[in-house]
This record gives structure tokens, C-alpha cells and sequence, in this order.
């Protein structure tokens, strides 16, 4: 299926956000994938296994919101209008803890982490079959900390998600007494 652009425009967002996380985790061993810098912490294979279950999370909105549309006689088309997504809403306070159905579990094996990570994404790509099919500024749920967000904000939010992340793991990997190997 051929995309509108801005939906094509905020798929090339996700991967590079992605292809540069993974790129910084590539190579890693489980005792370097499971170190905290400190013990309310997370630790690199916590973060991979957060930033999955996230966008699984993401996944399900898009079916149910999209679910919902349709039953509810909204046309399955992308509108011709629509060029630009809207970018993120301005969060009140820098500072999140996120909520308990993301956190992530410690320990899980770091192969298995990315192999689950990369087929979330594949998976991914049906949602934004889905997203390419309808007018996303009409399906709204909240979030958490930023309030009401449209569908495709909350793709938006996963591809900066992603890069809030990656700096995580650039500090994790940074810190004193992370293990050589």
C-alpha cells in the first residue's frame, strides 16, 4: 500500500529514531543489557522492553480507535487536506514516570528483547495501514501526561519516545562502572 506523505514522512521518523537505537545496543552482552547505574534505575534491557511494550500499546489504540471509526460509519480514506501532522503538545513538567502497564521486566535475555522490538515494528506497519486510511485528527485518546492526542500524534510520540530513550541508554552506557563486555 502506497502511504500519503505525511504518513510516510512520520514512518521514516520512527525507523531513524529506531535504526539509531538499535544501532546503539547492537553488540551489547546480557551482563551490559542488564547493568543499572543505580538501583532505582532502569537498566538497557529494561529500557528496549519499555519502549516495546509502548508500542504495542500504541498498536492497540490504533486498531481500537480505528475499530471504533469504522462502526461508527466514518469513511476509510485519508483525507487530501491533510499535508502535515501536528507536532506534540508541550508537556507541563520535563519530568515523567511512566505508568505502571509500560514498566518494563529486568533480566529478560537481550537477543530476545531485540527480536521482539523488531517484530513490534513490523507489526507496526499494519497500524500505519490503518493510520494511511482514515483522517487520524479524528480519533483522539488521552494520554497520561500530555492530554487529548490525535492517532497520529501517538505515532509521533513513539518515534520521539524512542529518542528520549536513546539518550537514556547513551548516559546508561556512559556511566561509572558500566561492564566492559
Amino acid at each position: 500500500m502506497s502511504w500519503p506523505k505525511p504518513v510516510q514522512t512520520l514512518w521514516s521518523e520512527l525507523e531513524d529514531a529506531r535504526t539509531e537505537l538499535l544501532g546503539e545496543v547492537e553488540g551489547l552482552s546480557q551482563p551490559q543489557s542488564d547493568w543499572r547505574p543505580a538501583a532505582d534505575e532502569w537498566s538497557i534491557g529494561e529500557v528496549i522492553d519499555h519502549l516495546t511494550i509502548s508500542e504495542v500499546a500504541t498498536g492497540k489504540l490504533t486498531t481500537k480507535l480505528t475499530k471504533e471509526a469504522a462502526a461508527g460509519g466514518a469513511p476509510a480514506v485519508f483525507p487530501h487536506d491533510l499535508v502535515e501532522f501536528a507536532a506534540l503538545p508541550v508537556p507541563a513538567s520535563s519530568s515523567a514516570n511512566a505508568p505502571e502497564v509500560v514498566w518494563p521486566a529486568h533480566g529478560k535475555p537481550l537477543g530476545e528483547l531485540l527480536a521482539t522490538m523488531r517484530a513490534m515494528r513490523e507489526r507496526s506497519r499494519q497500524s500505519f495501514d490503518r493510520l494511511a486510511a482514515c483522517d487520524p485528527r479524528a480519533l483522539r485518546f488521552k494520554h497520561f501526561r500530555l492530554g487529548d492526542l490525535n492517532l497520529a500524534q501517538w505515532w509521533r510520540l513513539v518515534a520521539d519516545h524512542d529518542r528520549v530513550h536513546l539518550g537514556q541508554v547513551r548516559d546508561i552506557k556512559r556511566a561509572p562502572g558500566f561492564p566492559a563486555a
